[in-house]
């Protein structure tokens, strides 16, 4: 197939940061490319592919029902305005005025984190109030208790390899706590491969991203009580108007679902780790530099390459090695977001066939590179930083 970013006049990158919406999030599924592709010339009532929707999203999750939103993070804003209303229309209506409800939301401060915006945003853009739970690095059961009083309509929990690790109360006690104060849980899973584990361990709504590793169009999912996914559907008549999902967004969450059911989840793990061995073998040997396998820490099915780099037996830092892989004609993205501890990682799960040897080809030519620079390329971290805030400031020149 003919690349249509030559023909847009765009990079041709290698992902090898994961699925990162700002790299389209993930390579969406055949299956899902050929539906969406067959929908978008025709006309269809939007409640009956919801429903439809919903019955795939209940096969595959155990919940009772499910819709399909703009995004994962729109379901957070929905599942919060629909936890304050319920089914009543007017309070739709009302939102984000809250006058009258229950209007609070209680979440960990460990859990109060950015996915490219800050998760309590998407909550008060529902026209409900933040109510921080502990401290960043500690919470117990007995401050959830103490946060939630009669005003609270949601308590939201967040899985996610930006949250903190450690400290934080587990699943399955949060949901014991809030549901022994009356009080529903949501999940917000965006990232997760497991679409039951959630809903087993006590959430009543857990929210999934339906374009990263299922492989769908840009899209999220709504996943649990009947009632309280039907009051996340009707926010469409109100504050959720603006996120609403188009019916290729639907029909290709329904085929990205069925195409899960029969992904060969055991040819692609062998194909990634195929990929890490060979980056690893690659990089054995080289001064500065360690290469670690390690594993997905909210524990989904796969693992990543740690490139870890001494700048002094390197000669190049990590961040700068990272901006240098995403340069030239043949740019790789790497996970940089922890580039500050001399580390950053190589993530297999986004490649298109043979991408692997490039990524190699890739960091062989920066590091032999670095070898002969006649003084160390250690730029000023901080100076990068400010120079990527500066980046996002100056679109769209």
């Amino acid at each position: 197939m003919t690349d249509i970013r030559k023909t847009l006049g765009l990079r041709p990158v290698i992902n090898c940061s994961g699925t990162m919406t700002s790299l389209g999030a993930s390579i969406v599924v055949p299956h899902a490319v050929e539906t969406v592709a067959a929908v978008l010339s025709q006309w269809t009532e939007m409640s009956d592919l919801q429903r439809i929707a919903s019955r795939t999203i209940a096969r595959l999750t155990g919940a009772e029902a499910g819709c399909v939103t703009a995004s994962c993070s729109a379901a957070i804003t929905l599942a919060c305005a629909a936890a304050m209303t319920g089914k009543d229309l007017a309070a739709i209506e009302r939102l984000p005025d809250a006058s009258g409800l229950k209007d609070e939301i209680v979440i960990q401060t460990g859990h109060m984190v950015s996915y490219g915006a800050p998760v309590e945003q998407g909550i008060r853009l529902s026209g409900a109030r933040v109510v921080p739970v502990g401290q960043a690095t500690s919470a117990h059961a007995y401050q959830l208790a103490g946060a939630i009083t009669d005003k609270t309509a949601a308590a939201v929990y967040v899985i996610s390899h930006h949250v903190v690790d450690y400290g934080q109360i587990p699943l399955e006690t949060f949901c014991e706590v809030a549901h022994e104060k009356g009080v529903p849980v949501i999940v917000d899973a965006a990232s997760e491969y497991d679409l039951e584990k959630f809903l087993n361990a006590g959430a009543d709504l857990v929210l999934y991203s339906g374009h990263k590793f299922l492989g769908g169009p840009t899209s999220g999912i709504v996943a649990g009580n009947k009632d309280f996914v039907a009051a996340c559907y009707l926010q469409n008549r109100g504050v959720g108007r603006g996120m609403k999902v188009g019916k290729e967004g639907v029909a290709g969450v329904i085929a990205a679902l069925e195409a899960w059911e029969t992904r060969d989840h055991a040819g692609i793990r062998a194909r990634e780790q195929k990929a890490l061995d060979l980056w690893q073998s690659t990089l054995e040997g080289r001064a500065g530099i360690t290469a670690i396998i390690d594993p997905d820490p909210t524990d989904n099915p796969l693992d990543r390459l740690k490139v870890l780099v001494d700048p002094e037996g390197a000669n190049i830092s990590a961040w700068d090695l990272a901006d240098r892989m995403a340069q030239g004609a043949r740019p790789v993205i790497v996970r940089d977001h922890e580039v500050e501890h001399n580390y950053f990682y190589l993530d297999p799960c986004n490649l298109h066939p043979d991408e692997e040897f490039v990524v190699a080809e890739r960091l062989t030519e920066e590091l032999d590179a670095a070898r002969k620079s006649n003084t160390p390329i250690v730029s000023d971290l901080r100076l990068r930083v400010l120079a990527r805030e500066k980046a996002i400031l100056n679109w769209p020149d």
